[in-house]
């Protein structure tokens, strides 16, 4: 196997895919990392010959790039954005539009500048200052005329107006929330939030729908094994319980789904989560005394969560974990009427 044309070629078709099978106007692919780090340049590569198989006309290059404050000059600096856009030009990519990352406005002559050294039209050049929110970003960007940039450089259709009314009403309703649930998430990777991105996100969409602040707690599952539940959780409105793999904080989750229950307090249990809930349901509820997930604890005498015959001899890591189509069958048991598990 060779990096060139294998995996480029793959690269490709995965970018391509989309369009031969949903026939979209648009396919927007965002290459990560950093322009020069050695493992984004496969997949630079890969976008390069896109631009060549399918015509100048129908690839556009957004390149994202950031515009420092040097506070000891109080100035800010363009040289980063001219060195990533020559790294760029050096392996066959002309950028389109810079979209500039700065957390001070970009004054006009600093626009024209860049345009001039980056071999870029002035109003390719799009400022994006530092946001209180992600939300406001489209708002921003819409202000700069980056969706006109864009719809006049790939010809498309641009007789009706962008409709962002939603955006600014999630907007108005982010700045005007009217009261806050505390939500403690009980988890293994704590130190890491971003670890928990998504679901903090998701929690964070749901409140904006009720005008509601989501103030989100995050405690140790092996914390709760050294000090208790009550003493940690005794300050919030509701509990989520996220996944992880392996035995380390188990317990602590099963303490959690524990008081949850007892104490009436909205719980909800995602992957692993759910199997502490389920695991302690089953101790605490109908008597299986050492009842337990055979993913962390083979010997248990009562395998509530079992891997299905086709996995048992894989590596208990993950082991129950389903990824894609699965046939489950679900029973209800009294007792779960505020005890949610997902």
């Amino acid at each position: 196997m060779q990096v060139i044309p294998h995996i480029t070629n793959e690269i490709k078709d995965r970018v391509t895919l989309i369009e031969k099978e949903l026939h979209p106007e648009v396919v927007i692919t965002e290459i990560g990392g950093t322009v020069g780090d050695i493992e984004s340049l496969p997949f630079l590569e890969a976008i390069r010959q896109l631009k060549f198989e399918l015509g100048r006309d129908r690839v556009l290059y957004i390149h994202v790039t950031l515009v420092p404050y040097i506070r000891a000059a109080g100035e800010l600096k363009t040289k980063p954005t001219q060195h990533s856009v020559k790294e760029l030009r050096s392996i066959g990519i002309q950028p389109d539009i810079l979209v500039c990352r700065t957390e001070k406005d970009l004054s006009e002559d600093l626009k024209a500048k860049m345009a001039l050294f980056c071999d870029v039209e002035r109003e390719a050049v799009i400022q994006l200052k530092d946001a209180s929110s992600i939300y406001e970003v489209p708002l921003m960007l819409a202000r700069e005329g980056l969706d006109r940039e864009v719809i006049k450089r790939l010809g498309l259709n641009s007789a009706v107006e962008a409709d962002l009314n939603e955006w600014q009403e999630i907007i108005k309703k982010l700045n005007h929330l009217e009261r806050k649930v505390r939500v403690g998430l009980v988890g293994k990777y704590v130190e890491l939030p971003d670890a928990y991105l998504s679901i903090a996100e998701s929690l964070k969409h749901a409140g904006f729908q009720y005008n509601c602040e989501i103030d989100l707690k995050y405690i140790y599952a092996e914390q709760i094994e050294k000090d208790g539940a009550e003493e940690l959780l005794a300050d919030v409105d509701a509990i989520l319980v996220p996944g992880g793999f392996g035995e380390r904080g188990i317990e602590g989750k099963i303490a959690t789904a524990r008081f949850a229950r007892e104490k009436g307090v909205p719980f909800l249990g995602i992957c692993l989560g759910m199997q502490c809930a389920v695991i302690e349901y089953a101790r605490n509820v109908c008597g299986y005394k050492g009842a337990n997930s055979s993913e962390f604890a083979l010997d248990t005498p009562h395998p509530v969560v079992h891997l299905m015959p086709d996995q048992e001899n894989v590596d208990k890591k993950g082991g129950t974990m389903r990824l894609g189509a699965t046939r489950a069958k679900l029973c209800r048991a009294a007792g779960f009427t505020r005890y949610m598990a997902a």
